[in-house]
């Protein structure tokens, strides 16, 4: 798939993976719109990026959705929409004992989940009627196996994961030539992991797997050590299990 040229939406494109990814496609000849909640954040990538577009969106908010999908159209649509926000509530405000766990729960799902279906659904006639379009969604390792102390932010991606599986085969059923990609990072330092103290790759480097996975359209695209995983959840899915949930985590649980 070509990059040049294409209109690109990245959710959640102020910092992290998605503000390296803006960078990244706006290197390629991509023009780029970034969506955050944060405008101070968007005001920097801005100042950062002076031919990006940003604008203030929170994929959470059904309103804002809708809002972002007329803004879109008046700037003349997209070619690619890439669903990259993500949250993930603390596992100290998230054990599953916990009272607050159905709000944080709630939440997740929210934008991690629900979020990506709001704007593939709103935004589905706008890329079919582009030449070459595709979804990108972001999934995770977590999709693969659990982890006990992100129990429900695993959940949200594997519902993503089954939901983006479903979208693709639906799509190419009905004859649509849109293409729609899952993106299985590995643990990827940015500010939502900065308290975990594993083995992270760059934003940087989980971008040019993810630009190199587009190019030679695979539809399943795993970066890093997602590669490793998924081969040994494949075979030995305890080991796997393991790997995820060292006896650091169980701790983690019991307090």
């Amino acid at each position: 798939m070509k990059l040049n040229g294409k209109t690109i939406l990245i959710t959640g494109g102020a910092s992290g993976i998605g503000l390296d990814a803006a960078r990244q496609f706006l290197d390629l000849g991509a023009k780029v719109i970034v969506t955050g909640r944060n405008q101070q954040k968007l005001n920097a990538a801005k100042k950062m990026y002076p031919q990006l577009t940003a604008i203030k969106s929170d994929v959470a908010n059904a309103n804002d959705a809708a809002l972002l999908y007329n803004q879109i159209k008046e700037l003349g649509g997209i070619d690619i929409l890439y669903n990259n926000a993500a949250v993930l509530v603390p596992p100290s405000n998230l054990g599953i004992a916990h009272h607050k766990h159905a709000e944080g729960a709630a939440y997740e799902m929210e934008v991690n989940y629900l979020g990506v279906i709001r704007l593939n659904n709103l935004f589905m006639d706008m890329l079919q009627s582009r030449k070459e379009a595709a979804i990108i969604n972001t999934t995770s390792i977590l999709s693969l196996a659990p982890s006990l102390i992100e129990a429900t932010y695993s959940s949200s991606k594997t519902a993503l994961a089954f939901y983006t599986v479903s979208l693709r085969e639906h799509l190419k059923i009905i004859g649509s030539d849109v293409k729609v990609f899952e993106l299985i990072p590995p643990l990827v330092a940015t500010e939502m992991t900065e308290e975990r103290n594993d083995k992270k790759i760059s934003p940087e480097e989980m971008v040019k797997g993810l630009i190199d996975g587009l190019r030679k359209e695979q539809e399943t695209i795993r970066v890093g050590d997602a590669k490793l995983f998924n081969l040994i959840n494949r075979f030995f899915p305890k080991n796997a299990f393991g790997l995820l949930n060292p006896k650091k985590s169980h701790q983690l649980l019991m307090n």
